[in-house]
């Protein structure tokens, strides 16, 4: 409770709500704000204006109210209770919302695929595991949620695996790796300057018998010259930043987007496209427009995906002009973020703060 009348939201409850027809979500936040970051479906009243408009607020749902820390939230909250109208706070607002989560599961290849969602950030994370043992793919630093999938499911973790050299969030793989006496595989054309076991094409990770995790194609350049996708059989593909569901990875991070992007094209053509159209297409992020939903993979088939993203058509020259024109603002805080993710710095009791805001890995 932050008042005596108040009621409050936790963001992991607000996600078991998010489904539901009667929840009215009420951003007080300024408009500029809310079009940098937001939860989807938002009704942006900022604070300044909400007596003037409270005929916009509806009397029969469930209403929360959300700013960037909770303390406007709560000052809209309080005039809405003076007028005779029932809400709640979103404790911590945005910032909570960033590191909030929900997971949903399903069988592929004779093992468990447990996704994890980063609900606020877009991020997607994986735990993988058949038998006893279980590897994590591009986990972030809240390392008890992964432990807490591999315990629940009887699972040690014996590899945790990054896609690539993450630049919107921090990566919790090297912590998981040591807290899990697991081993650490990563791509050694990205810059890490810490130990790992370097990939090199089709290196796999035998989880039972019959079930191998396949590093099919260590070289899937583009996004970052170490990205890397992991195939589970013939089933699943773990794509990182190189193919999303609403778009592929940018290539300008590295300040090299040209170049970038004729790596990106062959990535795609040569070692994505080429896979069964049943495959499917597991990424390490979704956008804005992609709807997620409780109980059901943000995941499709490759098939789809090669029908539907119209990039995925274009020859190679059209496919470079349109990349380097549509990338868009970048990943607040990118350079921190990788120079920690990389080695090259340690993250401080104020790291968090540099992940809030949205994921911008792929082109818009």
């Amino acid at each position: 409770m932050t008042s005596a009348t108040i009621s409050t939201i936790t963001g992991d409850e607000l996600v078991e709500h998010l489904d539901g027809s009667d929840l009215f979500l009420l951003d007080v936040r300024e408009p500029d704000e809310v079009a940098e970051w937001q939860i989807p479906d938002v009704h942006n009243i900022p604070l300044g204006s909400l007596v003037d408009r409270l005929d916009e607020v509806p009397r029969d749902k469930d209403i929360v109210v959300i700013c960037a820390k909770g303390t406007r939230a709560q000052q809209g909250a309080e005039l809405l209770s003076r007028r005779g109208i029932a809400s709640r706070v979103l404790e911590g607002g945005m910032g909570s919302w960033g590191s909030t989560y929900d997971q949903v599961s399903g069988e592929f290849a004779g093992a468990t695929v447990v996704q994890l969602r980063r609900r606020g950030k877009g991020c997607l994370s994986y735990v993988v595991g058949a038998g006893e043992r279980a590897v994590v793919i591009d986990p972030s630093r809240d390392l008890a949620r992964y432990q807490e999938v591999a315990a629940e499911c009887g699972w040690t973790i014996t590899h945790v695996l990054d896609t690539h050299l993450h630049a919107d969030h921090l990566s919790g793989a090297r912590e998981l790796a040591a807290a899990s006496n697991a081993s650490l595989w990563l791509n050694p054309a990205d810059p890490f300057r810490f130990d790992f076991e370097p990939l090199v094409d089709g290196k796999s990770i035998e989880l039972a018998p019959g079930v191998d995790l396949v590093v099919s194609s260590v070289s899937v350049p583009g996004h970052t010259e170490g990205s890397t996708m992991y195939q589970l059989g013939q089933h699943a593909i773990f794509t990182g930043d190189t193919l999303f569901l609403e778009s592929v990875g940018r290539p300008d991070l590295a300040d090299e987007a040209e170049g970038y992007a004729h790596h990106l094209f062959h990535s795609l053509h040569e070692r994505v496209l080429p896979l069964s159209d049943d495959i499917t297409v597991f990424p390490a992020h979704f956008g804005p427009g992609v709807a997620v939903r409780s109980g059901e993979f943000v995941a499709r088939r490759l098939g789809e995906l090669r029908d539907s993203l119209a990039p995925l058509a274009l020859n190679e020259d059209e496919f470079v002009r349109w990349a380097v024109a549509n990338v868009k603002d970048r990943p607040g805080n990118y350079r921190q973020i990788v120079g920690i993710n990389a080695g090259q710095a340690e993250p401080d009791a104020n790291a968090a703060e540099l992940e809030l805001g949205p994921n911008r890995c792929a082109i818009a």
